[in-house]
């Protein structure tokens, strides 16, 4: 072999180096990878806790509220961003409706949604108004607003001096009228309208309603009560709430239908135009009435001799019937229409699985669920601030 050819021979067992391929940065160990894990993890964890204090300082701020029969939105990525207090409506907005209420008394408003969302698809029409009871053994709780109008709907709070029919029904000494007018549940009641003050938003209170009846313990005929106690009782808690700067209620008085106590006089029993601002009506259809007029009619006949206030149908419904209820049902609808006065009505919507002694429910049968969605659709609604 010549020299030329074992120097090519020689030259080509040399291996050539090959030129480094460059490494990605996330492939140059597991400490870089780690730091940048670790930075990722602290921006999650900023951005998620930044969440929850936004939405907590939403959550203090106030209902969220899109208007009678419109429920509010989730809070949006400007709200969470730029929290602003929600804008307090006056109460004159509701208490001068432009259309009439339609409310339920359900047996879990005004907390559940889907207990409302149920009762719009049923009737085609989104309730404006909920109604609750609340005993003189609990506190004002502001989270009830705030859900009554996050649902869109008006809270009506039937605020009740006692504490309920398993403490002793109509005998409960403690909570006789005398007790209230003279200051003995004082700092209760202060405590409540500061509350009720201080969380801004208007709240309709249906106080000690049913008074001319006998099965509550602030009858007059009941519980050691006196003649002109209902009146003093009244007015004292309205200037207790007053005083404690609570000019966001609408307060309603309240009286049954004159049906089972026909001798019990209501004029006596009315605190004054200065004291009220709605007058209730609790009226069930029931006795083989066939018109809302043979429920209603003599006790509105009373009332309107006594004030020209505006009126609420606060508790009504109508007893099982296959036939008569949804007859009477959908007469209600074209009474109501009739009435220029009568600013809407609230419907108790329960069973006796739920509380009640019947089924007034309007959807306890196909036939009175017909009835109420053609007769609701025909009632030009209050809308508040949704116009």
């Amino acid at each position: 072999m010549s020299e030329t050819t074992a120097a090519e021979s020689a030259a080509r067992e040399v291996t050539v180096p090959r030129r480094r391929k460059k490494m990605h940065w996330w492939s140059r160990g597991s400490g870089i990878r780690l730091r940048v894990w670790m930075v990722v993890n602290v921006v999650l964890l900023s951005a998620l806790c930044w969440g929850v204090m936004a939405a907590l300082r939403l959550d203090g701020m106030g209902p969220r509220y899109a208007g009678l029969g419109h429920p509010a939105d989730a809070p949006g990525i400007q709200q969470l961003v730029h929290p602003q207090p929600p804008p307090v409506p006056d109460k004159s907005v509701f208490a001068n409706p432009d259309g009439k209420y339609f409310g339920v008394a359900t047996a879990e408003a005004p907390w559940s949604s889907a207990e409302l969302d149920s009762l719009a698809d049923k009737s085609g029409t989104r309730p404006t108004m909920t109604e609750y009871f609340v005993r003189w053994d609990a506190e004002f709780d502001p989270k009830a607003v705030a859900q009554a109008y996050e649902h869109g709907t008006l809270p009506v709070l039937s605020w009740e001096p006692w504490e309920g029919e398993e403490a002793g029904h109509t005998d409960q000494p403690k909570y006789a009228l005398s007790t209230i007018i003279d200051g003995q549940h004082d700092d209760y009641i202060r405590r409540f309208a500061q509350a009720v003050a201080a969380q801004k938003w208007p709240v309709a209170i249906r106080f000690a309603h049913e008074m001319n009846g006998v099965w509550y313990p602030w009858s007059e005929s009941q519980n050691g009560n006196q003649a002109g106690q209902y009146v003093q009782a009244w007015q004292h808690v309205h200037d207790v709430f007053a005083q404690a700067g609570a000019a966001n209620v609408i307060w309603i008085w309240s009286p049954n239908i004159t049906r089972p106590v026909p001798k019990v006089a209501l004029p006596p029993l009315y605190p004054g135009d200065a004291y009220v601002d709605w007058v209730g009506v609790t009226g069930y259809g029931t006795k083989g009435e066939k018109t809302a007029d043979d429920t209603f009619g003599p006790t509105l006949t009373v009332l309107r001799g006594l004030t020209a206030k505006p009126i609420l149908i606060t508790e009504t419904g109508r007893e099982p019937s296959t036939a008569l209820k949804a007859q009477w049902v959908s007469d209600f609808f074209d009474w109501l229409n009739q009435q220029p006065d009568v600013i809407g009505f609230v419907w108790f919507e329960r069973d006796t699985d739920h509380g009640a002694k019947a089924d007034w429910r309007f959807d306890e049968t196909p036939e009175a669920l017909r009835a109420f969605a053609n007769g609701i659709a025909s009632v030009k609604l209050a809308r508040g601030l949704s116009g």
